[in-house]
This record gives C-alpha cells, structure tokens and sequence, in this order.
C-alpha cells in the first residue's frame, strides 16, 4: 500500500515513526465513540482515550477513526471494546507502551470506565 493510500476498511494503517530514538507520548481522544450492548441491543456511548509511546510505527489517524467506527454496530461489552482495541493496536504498530481507556456513559445510574495497558503489570 502507498503512503498516500488509505483504507476505509476498519484496518489500522500506520507511518513509519521518524524519531524512533525518542521516547515521546501520543494520545488521543475519541469523544463520539459508539457500540451497542449485546444484552440490550441498545446503542453504548463513550469517550476512548489511546495513549502510546511508539516504537517504529505511529498510528494514523485517518484510518483510526474508521477503525473505531467499525464498532459502532457492533455488540460488545465494554471490556472487551478496551481489550480488542489494545490487541488490535498492538498488533498494528508493536507501541513501547499503550494504554487504552474507555469512559462509557452513564447507563442505568451507573457509569464504567476500563484500562488496559501494554505491556502489562508484571506480578
């Protein structure tokens, strides 16, 4: 795939990082995130927030955003929403450190927020 080509796809395309030397912090912040409850088949609102340090390969934004939209019909539980997205970015661009919180919206008087990071805590 070229530079200048980009999926629509819900495939996470990446660009080579031009400062692999550094460590630096990248983090973004997806305020219109959308799934759907498996249990209620009701829509699921929320905020997804992607922090990364990168190693070769940066995350480009373009295709992240389709990415994300790929969930908007989608059941899944808010656990797994995290969880998919940390394996998925992992597997895109192998990051030195990730961590992937979702703050979902209120929904019967409570509401959840859930973080997974790469590497995980050693025990």
């Amino acid at each position: 795939m070229s530079e200048n080509t980009f999926r629509t796809d819900g495939t996470i395309d990446s660009f080579e990082n031009q400062f692999p030397e550094r460590d630096y912090d990248i983090e973004f912040t997806a305020a219109e995130f959308t799934s759907v409850c498996p249990m209620t088949g009701q829509p699921d609102f929320g905020t997804i927030v992607i922090s990364y340090t990168p190693d070769r390969r940066c995350i480009e934004l373009r295709s992240f955003k389709f990415y994300l939209q790929s969930f908007r019909n989608r059941g899944i539980f808010y656990e797994n929403v995290v969880n998919t997205i940390l394996d998925d970015i992992v597997a895109a661009i192998s990051p030195r450190f990730l961590a992937v919180t979702g703050e979902f919206n209120t929904r019967g008087g409570i509401s959840a927020r859930i973080t997974a990071t790469y590497p995980g805590e050693e025990t």
